[in-house]
């Protein structure tokens, strides 16, 4: 009997990260996301006009498990171009900065943008220090 079975999710994460240029695994949409990493990620794409898929993680806790499993990578959102994984939103914020994800994703002239100021995420911090 075969150690390996099938496994739809893991193959579906796989297809759609070979058959799209550039996706964004997230929490929520585009229009809406559900976090403020998610958000942050979105506006830096948006800022340079790209055009990218996005999987919302949110309604199978399968996703983000087989999405951790084939990256390596345990937090979302992940963006993935050309089917390699870039990172998370740190990451895509540092490159959007520096002006990196603008040239791996061919944007033409991100120096005429004017800077962006992309939505910070809320501190999650709690004092337990009574």
């Amino acid at each position: 009997m075969s150690e390996q079975t099938a496994n739809p999710v893991r193959e579906a994460i796989a297809a759609a990260i070979a058959e799209n240029e550039v996706i964004l695994f997230m929490k929520g949409t585009p229009d809406a996301p559900s976090c403020g990493f998610s958000a942050r990620s979105v506006a830096a794409l948006k800022a340079l006009d790209t055009k990218f898929a996005a999987v919302d993680i949110l309604p199978d806790p399968r996703i983000r498990q087989e999405l951790s499993a084939i990256s390596n990578w345990p937090t979302t959102p992940q963006l993935f171009v050309r089917g390699e994984l870039v990172g998370g939103c740190d990451i895509i914020t540092e490159m959007f900065d520096s002006g990196e994800l603008a040239e791996l994703l061919g944007a033409e002239g991100q120096a005429d943008v004017p800077p962006v100021a992309l939505p910070q995420a809320p501190m999650q911090i709690g004092n337990n220090l009574a």
